[in-house]
């Protein structure tokens, strides 16, 4: 049925699931999607009288949250580009009331390089009417280093443009922790803060896509993790192109309406429901043997292919029901696999492991793959009906 996004809008308002997916192809209209969302839910109010900010009742992550961070390039000296923030209520009370800095550098670290280190500028002097200096508290602008060894430093450096979304979903995510954490009181009162008590959708459109396969599985595991842990009042509508993302998000949440969002050739969209059976085609599981035979195939294994095998085997454990996925794995390498997997799969979560495995760890990712759809008919069914 032909929709606009003012329809849809409306849908995913008056649905009762705490947890709705979107799945939709880049120039579907998912950030219009999410903009309809917020006119609808906190419309911006047309005089002085009605000033409740519309993030009281609406937190979303688009597009337009990106915009909120420019640079300036320095383009005359070409010495100092730095990532500017537009002045806003959302990084004003992460970055200034909550001083939540620090953590939203260690999440940019974990996603991208921990030797890459953002700089806010915290404070500036100015002085009064009386001519007495104080501190005025900024968070203006971003810089960004490098660390070389032990005495070398690279600053002032312009970051790729996914390492700069990476930094302003830590900062969202950052804002999220805190906003689950004072809602979760139950006492309205007894709260560090009455801003949040009116808020009733969280919107995220496609946080960060392009990070690598193992961080974006863990991205997307925290994420659901955060949701499971929110106040059952709290709703989420979450857009992706990513059908990493998408899978993992679908495996891992429970109480969720799974969609997927079509534009036709005239100008409306449907948003076309999938459950049960329909939802194979996003399958997180299948997703990730395929994912594995193409790095066997290519001879492109990595160690993080290993916390993949791992979570296939999990997966495949969970739907036969075997309560341990060990017991997924032949008998007479049964102990010594294990120990494999277990060692390489945690290993994967240090920056200091090598990337690139040995052959014989690269025969072992092999090995297990085949063994799983060799002696398990449950794989030969998933892809005769995929």
């Amino acid at each position: 049925m032909s929709q606009t996004l003012e329809d849809i809008a409306r849908t995913l308002r008056d649905t009762d699931k705490k947890v709705q997916l979107i799945y939709a192809f880049n120039g579907t209209g998912k950030t219009r999607l999410s903009r309809a969302l917020k006119d609808l839910v906190a419309p911006t109010p047309e005089d002085d009288e009605d000033d409740t900010p519309s993030r009281q009742k609406i937190l979303y992550y688009n597009a337009f949250t990106e915009d909120l961070f420019y640079w300036d390039n320095d383009l005359d000296g070409d010495a100092e580009p730095r990532l500017k923030i537009q002045p806003n209520a959302f990084t004003d009370w992460i970055l200034k009331d909550q001083g939540q800095d620090q953590n939203i550098i260690a999440n940019f670290q974990h996603y991208t390089d921990d030797k890459l280190t953002p700089r806010f500028n915290e404070e500036y002097k100015v002085k009064d009417k009386d001519n007495k200096e104080k501190t005025i508290k900024a968070f203006s602008e971003v810089t960004f280093s490098l660390e070389r060894g032990t005495d070398q430093r690279l600053d002032n450096l312009k970051i790729s443009k996914g390492e700069e979304s990476s930094l302003i979903w830590s900062v969202f995510y950052a804002l999220l922790e805190q906003v689950v954490s004072i809602l979760n009181v139950a006492e309205p009162d007894d709260r560090e803060t009455d801003q949040f008590d009116l808020l009733e959708y969280v919107v995220i459109d496609d946080p960060v896509t392009s990070l690598d396969e193992n961080h974006l599985i863990e991205l997307a595991v925290n994420l659901a993790g955060l949701i499971k842990g929110a106040p059952d009042g709290l709703k989420f509508i979450i857009m992706t192109h990513s059908p990493l993302f998408y899978n993992v998000l679908h495996s891992e949440l429970n109480e969720k309406a799974c969609y997927l969002l079509e534009r036709s050739e005239d100008g409306s969209f449907a948003l076309i429901g999938k459950n049960g059976h329909s939802n194979q085609s996003f399958s997180y599981h299948l997703y990730l043997k395929q994912t594995l035979e193409k790095a066997v195939a290519e001879n492109k294994i990595e160690k993080y292919h290993f916390t993949l095998l791992r979570n296939l085997y999990e997966k495949t454990a969970s739907f036969l029901g075997y309560p341990r996925w060990s017991e997924l794995l032949p008998d007479d390498k049964k102990t010594y696999l294990n120990r494999i997997i277990q060692f390489t799969s945690h290993s994967t979560l240090s920056n200091e492991v090598v990337a690139e495995p040995s052959p014989e760890e690269k025969q072992t990712v092999k090995f297990l793959l085949e063994h799983l759809g060799n002696n398990y008919s449950y794989w030969k069914q998933v892809e005769q009906h995929d």
